[in-house]
């Protein structure tokens, strides 16, 4: 029984960066490559929300050292925001975050689906910047 308790552990352990870091990092390689906006959206979004999730964490770190299921908490929460299915990050994003970034005049309407770049060749470029060419 010890065993399998050490296996849980440690894909409990391996899960959080896999769904955190590893998927959302992929998805957004192949939403910035699609000519689709609705996934550019849903990974800015995540970025977004995970970013703002770290800096909480950051400053309330103490306080939730002493909650013990917390991680378990923030897997199934970001898990949420991952899954295309469930479109969480842009859902949230769109209800709550812009909302507040409005409030306080931090956006305006007209930019909203405004891109600078017509056709995305701003994505083509910034692709063409992070993928390493190959020397042969």
């Amino acid at each position: 029984m010890s065993r399998f308790w050490t296996l849980l552990s440690n894909l409990h352990s391996l899960a959080g960066p896999v769904v955190m870091l590893l998927y959302p990092l992929y998805a957004s390689v192949i939403a910035i490559e699609s000519p689709e906006k609705d996934d550019d959206e849903q990974w800015l979004a995540y970025w977004i929300l995970y970013s703002l999730l770290t800096l909480t964490e950051m400053v309330l770190q103490s306080v939730l050292e002493w909650i013990p299921i917390w991680y378990s908490v923030k897997l199934l929460f970001i898990t949420w925001l991952v899954l295309p299915q469930f479109r969480g990050a842009a859902f949230i994003y769109e209800r709550f975050v812009r909302e507040q970034i409005k409030k306080y005049g931090m956006l305006k309407d007209n930019h909203r689906h405004h891109s600078s770049s017509p056709n995305g060749k701003g994505k083509k470029k910034f692709v063409q910047f992070i993928v390493p060419k190959k020397v042969g």
